[in-house]
């Protein structure tokens, strides 16, 4: 559940919700879609910025998902509420690809990494 002192950020154009802006004594740490902190305690203006520069096309790559045995699974991301994110296995374009859904919790854990290792907003994923 999204802790009511989280304030929204919204693009200007759209006023599409990009993410959150947590507050962190008298600084402001920037919260991604999926729960997950971009910034460090920052000040508001760079808490914004790193918002808007993240944006929302990172929630269209693929996506890779461990799982507790075997090779981790590729997914993409269908539904990312405060409620819940929900992948799916990737069909690969393909219409009639069978597909498995994946009920995560919101934060997304960190069984669910982006497969490039690129962590929006962050750089390279210390994991990889």
């Amino acid at each position: 559940m999204l802790p009511s002192d989280w304030v929204p950020h919204r693009r200007a154009g759209d006023r599409e919700v990009v993410g959150w802006l947590r507050p962190d004594g008298d600084r402001w740490v920037a919260v991604s879609l999926l729960g997950r902190d971009l910034t460090a305690a920052v000040e508001w203006p760079d808490a914004e910025e790193a918002l808007e520069d993240t944006g929302l096309g990172w929630l269209s790559g693929v996506w890779l998902l461990d799982r507790d045995h075997g090779e981790p699974v590729r997914v993409r991301l269908v539904e990312v509420t405060p409620e819940r994110v929900v992948v799916q296995t990737d069909d690969f374009g393909a219409i009639d690809a069978p597909v498995e859904r994946h009920v995560l919790p919101w934060p997304a854990p960190a069984a669910l990494r982006p497969r490039d290792g690129v962590v929006p907003g962050l750089g390279t994923s210390p994991t990889g």
